[in-house]
């Protein structure tokens, strides 16, 4: 039986991270206004643990996208299909990733790809160029790598 995952990301502001990965990718930054407002108004949480994120309440710690075909729970907003989830820690990241995501561009786009990524705040690192194929790293905003082939 294969088993559900998500893949967790640490980061200092995981909301500018998300905005990243939802405009790289193609996802939706996940709104779980409905499940925060009836909280809120059952008193079980208190606006410490809140910011807004366009222009709805949000978790202020953690925010997840999630791809716009699969699956999602209304009354949480949280997605049932592929997901990250990008949760705030106190520390710098200060090493290499041990897991980073592959980006794959249509047939020779890699270029064009590459400058829409730096555009919308990642750095280019360099191209990459051996047997394996061809690719170009990247770093997102707060300096985790990922390629694109």
């Amino acid at each position: 039986m294969a088993l559900s995952w998500k893949l967790v990301v640490d980061a200092h502001d995981p909301h500018l991270v998300a905005d990243f990965w939802a405009q790289t990718l193609g996802y939706l930054v996940e709104d779980n206004s409905v499940l925060i407002n009836g909280l809120v108004g059952a008193g079980a949480i208190d606006d410490s643990l809140l910011t807004e994120h366009h222009g709805r309440p949000s978790w202020r710690t953690v925010v997840a996208v999630r791809h716009p075909d699969d699956p999602y729970a209304a009354e949480t907003g949280i997605g049932l299909g592929r997901r990250i989830l990008f949760q705030q820690v106190p520390e710098a990241k200060t090493t290499k990733n041990r897991l980073h995501i592959d980006v794959h561009a249509e047939a020779g786009s890699r270029a064009t790809e590459v400058a829409r990524l730096t555009a919308l705040g990642a750095t280019h690192l360099h191209d990459v160029d051996d047997q394996g194929g061809q690719w170009s790293v990247l770093t997102d905003p707060e300096g985790n790598e990922f390629c694109v082939s």
